[in-house]
């Protein structure tokens, strides 16, 4: 059934391809004729870790893909960041040109896989599916680029075009302001954003998606020996946690577009965490009150003001301790949020017209509640953004991690058609 479902898309594809231009369908022609090494180059850079701290992993995936740029006539560099960051930098690759808009590409070098992690290789599950470390998040959405890009060139079609390309190397863990300050000024020289993170199928892009920033709760409470616990020593730093983030969950666990998780949590006698490794050590044992608690999480949001109003009531409940407990709590501005708007939509109806063309059918905006944070809403205030246009997917961000391998050539060809009638 999947087999004669896929089948008659082709076919409706090849039926409709009559509305494209000469050029566009010499364009999608050499897409497919380009595809076995379009694969092999994912294949490659997903057998490399690029974990946002192996920094190492992480150049070693730019330089393959700043190579291909290099052979499209892109003047290529590698973005340093200061020592004190911990991250790897970011690629950018550039050509000027005068034709029709500057273009201002995203993507991202790194993955949620650390090295410390078990590898997960490139794998062909079946006829539509691969897996791998980052196989949708986001190195197929590279490859889109890199394939789209390679095709157009091929027709010298990149003639005269303005073109920026920036792939970071710490999206998955950014590393503050001054990690994007280079990115942004960049933005502000082009006409519109288009991110290449995971495309939700063929009918779906991102017009508005969701922000996030960091939280650290610590709590300091009395310790001594666990006979003691309720009286005169009080809760403990771990029933203040726990009491914490339950009522974290009780009054905002239901307000849309807002999430709030707890990704670590350690308590007892003595705690220490080490932000260069993302790892926490932990002492204590079960007669002992635990005398401190840490947790670590994110905050996700639609609009700024959401997520203000989120910090407010955060604070409230924090502040309201146990006897004999003290907790504090500090926030972390990571990627903003990025909000739907009319100018976006405009440009989701570009990709709308494209796909009809090319015998697809129609592509809708993507709820934004159900998209995490990404790089494009760094520039979202200044330009209009699109966004869910690499490669389609699912378990991003677990070792689950697939592509659909069918739909990536028609997620390919879109894309260089987007980038040809933007260009023009």
């Amino acid at each position: 059934m999947r087999k004669l479902a896929f089948l008659f898309l082709i076919a409706s594809y090849t039926a409709s391809a009559q509305t494209l231009s000469k050029p566009e369908k010499t364009v999608l022609a050499t897409v497919q004729k380009q595809m076995p090494e379009t694969e092999a180059f994912l294949e490659k850079v997903v057998n490399i870790n690029s974990g946002t701290l192996n920094k190492e992993g992480v150049r070693t995936v730019g330089k393959l893909m700043s190579d291909e740029f290099d052979k499209l006539g892109f003047k290529t560099e590698w973005v340093t960041l200061p020592d004190s960051l911990n991250r790897a930098g970011h690629l950018v690759a550039t050509r000027q040109g005068k034709k029709g808009k500057k273009l201002f590409l995203i993507g991202h070098l790194d993955t949620v896989f650390e090295k410390s992690l078990p590898m997960e290789p490139y794998t062909r599950v079946n006829d539509s599916t691969v897996a791998g470390q980052g196989v949708n998040d986001m190195k197929g959405g590279d490859v889109v680029v890199i394939a789209a890009l390679k095709a157009l060139n091929d027709q010298k079609l990149l003639d005269d075009t303005s073109i920026t390309i920036y792939f970071t190397g710490d999206e998955e863990s950014g590393g503050g302001p001054e990690s994007r300050r280079d990115f942004i000024e960049r933005a502000k020289k082009c006409d519109l954003a288009l991110a290449f993170e995971s495309a939700q199928g063929l009918h779906h892009v991102t017009t508005g998606r969701r922000g996030a920033s960091g939280w650290t709760l610590n709590v300091k409470a009395r310790s001594g020996h666990s006979s003691r616990i309720f009286n005169d020593l009080g809760y403990g730093a771990i029933y203040e946690a726990v009491r914490i983030l339950n009522e974290f969950r009780r009054t905002l666990g239901q307000e849309q577009y807002l999430t709030f998780n707890p990704g670590l949590i350690v308590g007892g006698a003595e705690t220490h965490y080490d932000d260069k490794t993302a790892k926490a050590d932990v002492v204590g044992k079960t007669n002992i009150i635990a005398g401190t608690a840490l947790v670590k999480g994110d905050l996700r949001f639609l609009t700024e003001s959401q997520k203000e109003k989120a910090r407010a009531r955060m604070r409230e409940i924090v502040d309201k301790s146990l006897p004999l407990t003290k907790a504090t709590i500090s926030f972390v501005d990571g990627i903003p949020g990025m909000e739907p708007t009319a100018a976006n939509d405009e440009l989701r109806k570009q990709v709308d017209k494209i796909s009809r063309d090319m015998g697809i059918g129609p592509v809708e905006a993507f709820d934004p509640g159900a998209r995490g944070a990404g790089d494009v809403s760094y520039v979202a205030q200044f330009m209009p953004c699109l966004d869910g246009l690499g490669a389609s997917g699912k378990g991003a961000h677990s070792i689950e991690e697939t592509m659909n391998i069918k739909e990536f050539p028609l997620l390919i060809q879109r894309a260089a058609l987007l980038i040809y009638r933007l260009s023009r």
